[in-house]
């Protein structure tokens, strides 16, 4: 079952071209891979990746252009297509039903038979060769997909592409949910790929993913095609300018005239439960404080403390001086907190509700008695916040993530909190929308809210923060001022420095 390997150009896409009602989307896009390269496609959201990448696996068909794959001229009329012709595509959301095996999703609708029954025996032995071609000896075949981490179910969706014999495997955020450990699990999969050679399209708004991994990066703008560039021969700086126009400095924008910061609006004293201790914490008006720290380190736990989904049983909490209690999110919301989750889809959102109803989310379960008032904010929120969407009617399923992000923020602004929690805020959006993100926090501190900002990101840390507090294994472990450098932070974080 292993892939043979390919040289030279496996795909040559040429002027492509695709409208949805009378709208132009893509202008004539240019797109070429090699066999044995990671080939980035980079561009902000609505810039036209998306399209460009189910035209290739077939769930869209171009208007017009040509498509050649290993020098014969194809269209692909549906998914399956693409597949038997060993184009596979791995998108954001999952295709795998988790009470089943790993072999069973790697063959689903495609099962080897015998005597007219489903051949278990060779499934499980068609898939056990074909993880220990990829060297991932610790995942079984007859393991529950249920039972894996976010990176194992990722690696399925792999391991299935690549048992169509996959030539070319597109994969569209591949590590936008996953753990830090678990994105170096990916990057060797993906190397291993490579080493193999097959070619692989990689969708990615994490310029690191970018620069560790890819050979070359073409990046649209507004679907037409900019530039298509060796990743050795550009710099961070010189790709966003190239995505947006501007560089990547002017992301991070200064404070606005007049922002002070004021009197503590939450106060932490010696927090614990079964995951934090002795947390002691000060969140100011008109500051920004962000945690940082590795993955584990007591982050995101502190939010879930807040919020009484694993809630502080030790220690006191004070907002704007007064003691409270958190039992629960309703309790929270309630004192004047507001948390942005780092999952927006499974917990900010309901998909298959309209941008108007997620707006009022909070208002209408929590705060029934301020909806109306809060209501009337909403569309101005979501004007300051420059939202791209049909109307308030349309189901945000349909929106791109930044705009998603932006509707999970206005549902929360809505509410009018003191303190707001931001949990990786800026994950799998565009570097653009990513600056409306940090205006809008910007602007926040300057109306005397209290931002608590976690984020993975140290550059984002970095340019944002007024104050960055490190945690490891559940404690503080140091606090550094704002200017401090990405060095410093993991220095705290790693514990080869001690600052607390």
């Amino acid at each position: 079952m292993a892939v043979t390997p390919l040289t030279g150009t496996v795909l040559r896409m040429r002027d492509i071209r695709k409208s949805f009602l009378g709208v132009p989307v893509l202008h004539g896009v240019d797109l070429d891979l090699r066999a044995g390269e990671v080939h980035a496609l980079m561009g902000e959201n609505g810039a036209g990746k998306s399209t460009l990448m189910k035209i290739l696996a077939g769930v869209y068909q171009a208007d017009g252009g040509t498509i050649e794959l290993a020098g014969e001229s194809v269209a692909f009329a549906h998914p399956l297509q693409a597949q038997q012709a060993g184009v596979s595509t791995v998108f954001q959301e999952f295709n795998l039903l988790p009470e089943r095996t790993v072999a069973e999703n790697v063959f689903l609708g495609r099962e080897p038979r015998r005597r007219g029954l489903v051949d278990a025996e060779k499934m499980n032995a068609d898939t056990e060769a074909l993880l220990t071609d990829l060297g991932l000896d610790w995942l079984t075949p007859r393991r529950r997909v249920r039972t894996l981490s976010v990176a194992g179910q990722q690696i399925v969706e792999i391991v299935k592409a690549l048992s169509y014999d996959a030539r070319i495997i597109s994969m569209d955020e591949p590590t936008a949910a996953l753990a830090d450990e678990e994105v170096e699990l990916l990057y060797g999969l993906v190397r291993t790929l490579r080493e193999r050679g097959v070619a692989i399209l990689y969708v990615s708004h994490r310029l690191k993913e970018i620069f560790d991994l890819s050979d070359r990066v073409t990046i649209l703008k507004d679907g037409a095609l900019v530039d298509t560039v060796a990743t050795a021969q550009i710099t961070p700086d010189e790709l966003v300018r190239k995505m947006v126009g501007r560089p990547i400095t002017s992301f991070f924008p200064d404070k606005l005239p007049g922002t002070e910061v004021g009197e503590v609006r939450l106060r932490i004293r010696g927090g614990g439960n079964d995951q934090l201790d002795g947390i002691d914490l000060d969140v100011r008006g008109g500051e920004i404080t962000a945690l940082a720290g590795l993955q584990g380190s007591g982050r995101t736990e502190i939010a879930h403390a807040l919020f009484g989904v694993a809630r502080f049983t030790r220690g006191t909490v004070e907002l704007d001086g007064k003691p409270v209690r958190l039992r629960s999110a309703r309790q929270a919301v309630k004192a004047g907190l507001a948390l942005v989750t780092e999952d927006r889809k499974a917990e900010g959102l309901v998909l298959n509700q309209s941008v108007a109803a997620n707006a009022r989310l909070v208002l209408d379960a929590v705060l029934p008695g301020q909806a109306g008032r809060g209501a009337k904010r909403i569309p101005g929120i979501l004007s300051s916040l420059e939202l791209v969407s049909r109307g308030p009617d349309q189901e945000v399923r349909f929106l791109s993530g930044g705009n998603q992000q932006k509707v999970v923020l206005a549902k929360w602004l809505a509410t009018d909190p003191a303190v707001i929690v931001l949990d990786e805020p800026t994950r799998g959006i565009d570097v653009g929308a990513k600056q409306k993100v940090y205006t809008l926090m910007r602007e926040l501190c300057e109306r005397g809210v209290a931002i608590l900002m976690i984020s993975s990101e140290l550059q984002e840390v970095i340019g944002m923060a007024d104050r960055v507090v490190v945690l490891r294994d559940g404690r503080i472990a140091g606090e550094l001022p704002s200017g401090s450098d990405e060095e410093s932070v993991m220095a705290v974080a790693t514990g080869q420095v001690e600052t607390a």
